[in-house]
């Protein structure tokens, strides 16, 4: 009986507690679609226009500016494609709006938002104005001087560089601007509608400010690799343009002003308080007048220099308290404002602002159904790290719960070189609702606190960047927010990569750690970049380590959580997408298998139609579900137990049993001589390539042409890249496709290498100096170098088929075995047709520079596409389709 009195008192003791706690609120809710998005009003300010799903597709809609929201209707009706971007034209007569019309293309359209609808429509009528079969349009934005007219870049002269144009909204007539033949990335007008600068990435990886005129480009300024140069608009006389910057010895970037003529630069305005970069700068379309700067601390700043627009914005912040409030959209008068509010319980709402009436109304609040008042406050805290240097971060406690003693966990960023901002927060929230403190670190490396900030974290993965999580932790334990044995790590990318480095080399700090894609060996990652991107090649080097050297060798090797994850005592979980190349499986499953054997706890996530970045809905939420029960299971935290149908059947189909995992041999075991079912045919085969990093992309053309030669077939490779062609080929053996010879040439760059008798030897020149190539391979090389496509191509390829060759690295000048895999066979679309294909998988366990996804068509055993995916460029993403 006693037992059951002191259950019951404990219970008792508990209930205040237990109630005071939210309920559990739905993944589904935290992470929904906002449904709405990228609202604008009118130039004249009678229309307010949105995006939102019709019939399934995201479309244009309109209401009139006084009018319920629930008046709004459809502006565009399209069913096939989603609009991707719309504007206003200045005279508010017409909205014109981008969708893709098929693979590789797209079009501009307009629609009259005063039109009549149609019986039996659901919109106006819309008209193509660009009528592209085989280009892509993107839209650059509307003409000051010119009502009718818009900017737009079409590629249809070049499918890397869009030239420019100017088209008319009212008669679809456009004309050209300016072939961009010199691969500029941006244009900036003036207020008269004429383009005056142009801005590009040079081969050194530099950003160039360029004056354009009618018959030249002269560059004026230019910014290195690791510095800051963005035009933002020119000013008000049309002589200097404003500009944020940070070159040379500056610390934070300012606002400058830029004299087009001479490239000379006046500071506006740097950060009052010496703590931050300027993030942006507000000006009047009216008066063409500096209203605003702004800067992204703990919270947002602004500092203004107008002051009737200081008085409206503060009368907002009045209404919106504890918001950071945003002017989406204004009217030509400036009478009527578009607001976006939003807070760390708040993911957004929109109002429509009256100046003269000083009114906010009300438009519509994203995520609808999510409980607000359930939600979790988000504040601001500062730390001092090993080395005295000071952390923002962000602390998120959970609601109804006293902030002592909890299971917390820590949430590094991805990128390295991004940061955290206040704000609503999916994952944040999620585990709040859970009963976990949530700490979000902007450690050294993060962007917007400076280039001394930022340059902190050169050389210092897995150790003084680790040390600004774990000092956190010590912070939090030391102010008795966090219990000591209840501490966890969770991130993706390069949080993947802190949270193995975290249970690796600090392995009593952590209790669980939840790894998604993150890089277990650094030199995997480095060897993931191409060759062709040697600007960012060399930025990595610098940050990290160069891999060519004795001690950037060892500096990798030490920080790799690979090679320390024989230390690992946390219970892990680790996820993966199949057809991530950035991340090698082989190496992966060693470290689960390791685990399972010294009985580790360990969780294995695997799916096989996503890269390194989920996209999947149905994927994402039951890796969530995963991850919250895990973590729930080794801290006592809450979860969610139940899940949709359709999440609970995909997350068993992604759990891989660490039981089933087999540990990788490194082992130097490959095949000597390839059994083939055919032999590669002459051809020429022109392939499409676009490098995709941080919303930006950037077009290669590549052309691979095989033909006999001399009794062997000779396989040349040529691609334009921003650094001139360059030029890689191999001869290949008839009948077995082994490597015989490879040369290459790239600028000053050349490599000249024969393969014969187990041996390779040659010479690699660069900028004059030669050195000498003699090493042992071990034995044939297959699929190396030029043509390596479609030697695989050549392959007895099958559900489930797998070989093992062997590659020589020509920057370390050793043999490495390559693993290949059939993933089982889908339907692939790329510019050249549709074709039902084998999806190959390529990795290595000593480096993933040649892991890609290639599709490889079934009837012809020609490669039609490839995709890689690389953290050692921010995520970026290459994919290579064949083309006709």
């Amino acid at each position: 009986m006693r037992i059951h009195n002191r259950s019951f008192q404990i219970v008792l003791l508990l209930a205040p507690v237990l109630a005071a706690q939210p309920p559990l609120i739905d993944r589904e809710l935290l992470f929904g679609s906002p449904e709405i998005a990228g609202a604008q009003i009118s130039p004249d300010g009678k229309y307010v226009t949105f995006v939102k799903p019709w019939n399934g597709t995201l479309n244009v809609w309109i209401k009139k500016t006084g009018e319920p929201f629930s008046g709004a209707r459809p502006l565009t009706a399209e069913t096939r494609s989603a609009v991707s971007s719309y504007l206003w034209t200045r005279d508010a007569k017409y909205v014109c709006y981008v969708k893709a019309d098929g693979e590789e293309t797209s079009n501009l359209y307009a629609v009259d938002p005063t039109a009549a609808v149609p019986d039996g429509a659901a919109a106006p009528p819309s008209r193509d104005l660009t009528k592209l079969k085989s280009a892509t349009v993107q839209l650059f934005g509307a003409s000051r001087s010119d009502p009718d007219l818009v900017y737009a870049g079409i590629n249809d002269r070049d499918k890397g560089w869009p030239d420019l144009y100017k088209v008319n909204a009212a008669t679809g007539v456009r004309m050209l601007i300016r072939e961009n033949i010199e691969q500029i990335s941006a244009w900036l007008f003036d207020s008269s509608g004429r383009v005056r600068l142009a801005q590009r990435t040079a081969e050194s990886g530099d950003q160039e400010i360029l004056r354009v005129e009618p018959n030249t480009i002269t560059k004026v300024y230019s910014c290195g690799a690791y510095e800051t140069c963005t035009p933002l608009r020119f000013d008000k006389d049309g002589k200097r343009v404003y500009m944020i910057a940070n070159q040379g010895d500056t610390n934070l970037a300012s606002l400058v002003l830029l004299d087009p003529q001479t490239g000379k630069t006046a500071t506006v305005e740097a950060d009052p308080l010496k703590r931050s970069d300027i993030a942006a700068a507000g000006f009047s379309d009216r008066t063409d007048d500096l209203i605003f700067t702004a800067y992204i601390d703990d919270r947002q700043r602004r500092h203004f220099r107008d002051k009737a627009f200081e008085a409206d914005f503060k009368w907002i912040e009045t209404k919106l308290p504890d918001r950071e409030i945003g002017v989406a959209s204004i009217a030509a008068d400036e009478q009527f404002w578009l607001v976006n509010a939003y807070g760390d319980t708040e993911p957004g709402e929109t109002f429509v602002f009256d100046r003269q009436a000083r009114t906010l109304s009300l438009q519509y609040r994203v995520q609808e159904a999510l409980p607000r008042a359930a939600l979790a406050a988000m504040q601001a805290i500062r730390y001092k790290s090993s080395d005295g240097l000071e952390i923002s971060a962000y602390l998120t406690l959970p609601k109804g719960t006293p902030a002592t003693n909890l299971p917390t966990l820590v949430i590094p960023h991805g990128g390295p070189w991004t940061r955290d901002v206040w704000g609503y927060n999916a994952l944040a929230q999620l585990f709040a609702n859970r009963g976990y403190a949530v700490l979000m670190p902007n450690f050294r490396g993060s962007t917007g606190y400076g280039k001394t900030f930022l340059d902190a974290a050169d050389g210092e993965w897995g150790r003084k960047m680790q040390d600004d999580l774990t000092w956190g932790v010590q912070y939090l334990v030391a102010r008795g927010t966090a219990d000591p044995k209840r501490v966890a790590i969770l991130g993706s990318a390069y949080g993947g990569y802190a949270a193995l480095a975290g249970v690796a080399f600090t392995p009593d700090l952590y209790r669980a750690a939840v790894d998604i894609a993150g890089p277990l060996n650094l030199q995997t990652m480095l060897g993931s970049i191409p060759a062709s991107f040697e600007p960012l090649r060399k930025m990595m080097y610098r940050r990290l380590a160069d891999p060519a050297t004795t001690e950037g060798k060892s500096w990798l090797k030490e920080r790799s959580p690979f090679n320390e994850s024989g230390k690992i005592k946390t219970p892990l979980m680790v996820v993966e997408g199949l057809r991530d190349p950035q991340v090698s499986r082989a190496e992966t499953d060693q470290v689960v298998a390791g685990l399972r054997e010294r009985a580790v706890p360990v969780e294995y996530l695997l799916a096989p139609d996503e890269g390194h970045g989920w996209t999947r809905p149905v994927n994402h939420m039951a890796m969530l579900a995963a991850a919250e029960k895990f973590l729930a299971t080794h801290l006592k935290g809450r979860y969610q137990g139940d899940a949709t149908p359709e999440v609970s059947r995909r997350l068993a189909e992604i759990t891989i049993d660490p039981e089933k995992v087999a540990a990788s041999v490194r082992a130097n075991t490959a095949s000597a001589v390839p059994t083939l079912v055919a032999d590669l045919k002459p051809g020429y085969y022109r392939y499409q390539t676009k490098l995709s990093l941080g919303g930006k992309e950037a077009s290669i053309k590549t052309a691979t042409i095989i033909e006999e030669k001399d009794g062997a077939w000779a396989a040349t490779e040529m691609a334009e890249t921003p650094m001139g062609t360059s030029i890689d080929m191999a001869i290949l053996v008839k009948g077995t496709l082994v490597v015989k010879r490879r040369s290459m040439k790239q600028g000053d760059a050349s490599v000249d290498v024969d393969f014969s008798d187990g041996r390779a030897a040659g010479k690699i020149s660069v900028n004059g100096q030669e050195r000498t190539i003699s090493a042992d391979v071990g034995g044939p090389l297959f699929a190396d170098a030029s043509g390596s496509l479609q030697a695989i191509g050549c392959l007895p390829l099958a559900d489930g088929y797998t070989f093992a060759y062997r590659n020589f690295d020509l920057q370390r000048l050793k043999t490495k075995v390559m693993h290949l895999r059939v993933n089982g066979s889908e339907t692939v679309t790329v510019p050249a047709g549709t074709f039902e294909a084998f999806v190959v998988q390529i990795s290595s366990p000593e480096s993933a520079s040649d892991k890609a996804m290639i599709w490889i068509a079934k009837e012809s055993r020609q490669p039609v596409k490839v995709v890689t995916v690389s953290s050692a460029m921010g995520g970026a993403t290459m994919t290579s389709e064949l083309v006709p």
